[in-house]
């Protein structure tokens, strides 16, 4: 896992204002969030790796909560450095090469550049839940497994669409 500084903080401070503050969305109109009630309508079971809903989707950036259901086989996103925030749940997760796998939980952000393999290879607590903060925008096909028979964006998830609260 990397530490983070510089522009990282920059971004870690924008995700946490998403955690609960006024954000803005492409209208520039003033938005509130509360990831942990968008977590809640999430379903309980899904034939999804995982469900997602949007919270904020502009050409600068997207932010969205999901929920794993099933491993993540290894896969890349061409289009975006992605920070993860644990709402809930534990697992394990690699970056860049299996042998750096590492277990997480609640409290903990992940973070990886555009173009980093990853994968969450276990789910040992459900619901495993993480706020996402994709930087720039990832459109939601932006997901290209390491073996193309692991699956495509149809396969992947499903975006419930943007629910504000």
């Amino acid at each position: 896992m990397k530490l983070l500084c510089g522009h990282s903080l920059l971004l870690l401070h924008s995700l946490l204002i998403l955690a609960g503050q006024a954000s803005t969305d492409s209208s520039g109109r003033p938005r509130r969030f509360k990831p942990h009630e968008i977590a809640n309508t999430l379903p309980k079971s899904s034939d999804k790796v995982l469900v997602d809903q949007y919270m904020t989707d502009t050409e600068a950036a997207s932010a969205r909560v999901f929920r794993v259901y099933k491993p993540l086989l290894p896969h890349h996103h061409n289009q975006c450095d992605e920070y993860l925030y644990v709402l809930s749940g534990r697992g394990t997760f690699w970056m860049e090469d299996p042998k750096s796998q590492q277990e997480f939980g609640p409290g903990e952000l992940l973070y990886f550049k555009k173009q980093t393999v990853h994968s969450l290879p276990d789910i040992l607590e459900e619901p495993v839940v993480f706020m996402s903060l994709d930087t720039p925008r990832r459109s939601p096909d932006d997901i290209h497994f390491e073996n193309p028979e692991h699956g495509s964006p149809d396969s992947w998830g499903h975006d419930q669409g943007s629910d504000e609260l």
